[in-house]
């Protein structure tokens, strides 16, 4: 109800300016000074009779529009809504548009109340206007198809997925073995294929595969689907949790794919999925080409007027499908997908890193960086390394082998070579008696040449290894002379014959 006589008392009795007065009964000053002036204009004097009423008051001041005779036409405003959805289309260009066919036409104010009054009586899922190429609206349907095993007949539930353009309301489905996100991505690009190009904006359900965490103002996306989005040049728009309207194309595409497809197929028994989709594709064919009821064209021949024009175009190379996830580095500086394991550099070792795989590649993020690719390995329980990820001491180690260990201890000295070799080949496998080398080279670097050679020497000479070098060095025992081998004598024995009585039987054999 208007304020009107508190605005002239306020103004008269209380002498408050028009701002106060907006303030005191707040509403806007330019309906005080509107007040005013068409009480001034009513030919009304403060104070008011009290026979006055409120009612009579303000019809006194707004008295009800002189009604005109002349019928003007009304414009097509089916053709207008249409119109609307084309890029750049504006209701005052039409406006303008539709002055210059009329002589006399309605005001820029009245020729949108009409349309405004237009779209209410059509219905409420006319108040969205979808421009043409915007937005595709996507979802699963509710229902599943049976496939039928050929081998024993056993039954395999199979989900319909549904894309829905907005203005034209061009559909397509397909069926997929499951509601998993490589499904719901190869699902999306086919659906791409189908259309010949790309919308603007996709707008999800909130299902996992689209988005990992629901919010109303900024929802979290799945890397994967958010990578193919980007790929296309594509924003994504998720509907807001339970509420189905902000997806109602697609809601009202699911219903009629079930209605049309899904109860066509009831009584069909499909032998695999390639038959089904086979099956679909013909009885989608049939649903975009059947006509409006209450409306001229069908889903094709809008979508070939309006979204087909609108639509990008497809890009050279089509995305290529990746899965992302998270994932945290072991100590051994590798990350583990799937059953294998991957290298990353080890200065990350702890951290949390996201992995993207592809299917030929392994790529490895940090902080939004890309740190590692690797080649996919087709085994399990594998590791792939790069010797850069490596530490510099593992490095180091991981360069050793016996060729490399035999010319270093060469560099040493003969009686060293002669150790590392005796050493080597006292194991089994000569990567066993590595560290025992290394060890005998390290203390070469600490000791003079000579040393180094005497201890080698001595060692030698009675058999020892790596723990005998290291007593021979750390007490100083090469730097004593090396006593020369003393034969002992054989001890007398009847059973002991000599070399004279050998050589005499060879002597009587010849």
């Amino acid at each position: 109800m208007r304020k009107i006589r508190e605005a002239l008392r306020l103004t008269f009795e209380c002498q408050l300016s028009q701002y106060e007065v907006a303030r005191a009964l707040q509403i806007g000053q330019p309906t005080v000074s509107d007040y005013l002036t068409r009480f001034r204009a009513s030919g009304l004097t403060w104070p008011l009779p009290e026979s006055l009423s409120e009612t009579a008051l303000e019809a006194k001041l707004f008295p009800p529009a002189i009604a005109t005779t002349a019928k003007r036409p009304l414009p097509d405003f089916a053709e207008i809504e249409k119109e609307l959805k084309r890029d750049h289309v504006t209701l005052d260009l039409l406006w303008r548009e539709y002055g210059e066919q009329h002589p006399n036409p309605y005001s820029y104010s009245r020729f949108c109340h009409h349309y405004e009054q237009w779209k209410v009586r059509q219905g409420v899922v006319m108040r969205q206007v979808h421009k043409a190429g915007e937005k595709l609206f996507v979802d699963w349907a509710g229902s599943q198809l049976p496939i039928y095993s050929r081998e024993n007949g056993e039954v395999h539930e199979a989900s319909l997925f549904v894309a829905v353009l907005g203005a034209s309301n061009y559909t397509y489905a397909e069926a997929t073995w499951t509601e998993q996100l490589p499904d719901w991505i190869g699902a999306h690009l086919r659906a791409f294929g189908y259309f010949q190009g790309t919308p603007e904006l996709l707008v999800p359900d909130n299902t996992k595969t689209a988005v990992t965490k629901p919010c109303r103002y900024d929802p979290d996306l799945n890397p994967t689907y958010y990578e193919m989005a980007k790929h296309y040049q594509m924003g994504i728009v998720p509907a807001r949790v339970r509420k189905p309207r902000d997806k109602a194309k697609v809601e009202c595409g699911v219903l009629v794919a079930s209605r049309w497809i899904l109860a066509r197929l009831r009584k069909h028994k499909c032998r695999s999925l390639e038959e089904a989709n086979a099956l679909i594709r013909e009885l989608l064919d049939q649903l975009n080409h059947r006509p409006f009821k209450k409306r001229a064209g069908s889903r094709w021949s809008l979508f070939v007027e309006l979204d087909l024009p609108a639509l990008r175009p497809l890009p050279a190379e089509p995305y290529d499908q990746a899965v992302w996830s998270k994932a945290k580095v072991h100590p051994d500086h590798h990350v583990q997908v799937g059953h294998n394991f991957y290298s990353v550099p080890y200065q990350v070792t702890g951290q949390a890193v996201e992995v993207r795989v592809l299917p030929e590649t392994v790529e490895i993020f940090h902080r939004g960086e890309r740190i590692a690719a690797h080649p996919r390995s087709r085994g399990e329980h594998q590791a792939v390394t790069l010797d850069e990820h490596r530490p510099p001491a593992h490095r180091a180690q991981a360069e050793w082998s016996g060729e490399r260990i035999r010319h270093w201890a060469a560099k040493t000295g003969p009686f060293t070579a002669q150790l590392v070799e005796a050493i080597l080949a006292h194991f089994p496998h000569e990567e066993m008696g590595f560290r025992s080398c290394l060890g005998v080279l390290r203390r070469a670097q600490s000791l003079p040449v000579t040393r180094i050679e005497a201890a080698a020497e001595r060692t030698l000479a009675i058999g020892g290894r790596y723990k005998s070098f290291c007593s021979i060095l750390d007490k100083r025992l090469d730097e004593q002379p090396l006593a020369p081998p003393v034969e002992k004598p054989t001890p007398p024995h009847d059973n002991i014959r000599g070399a004279q009585y050998f050589g005499g039987a060879a002597t009587e054999v010849r």
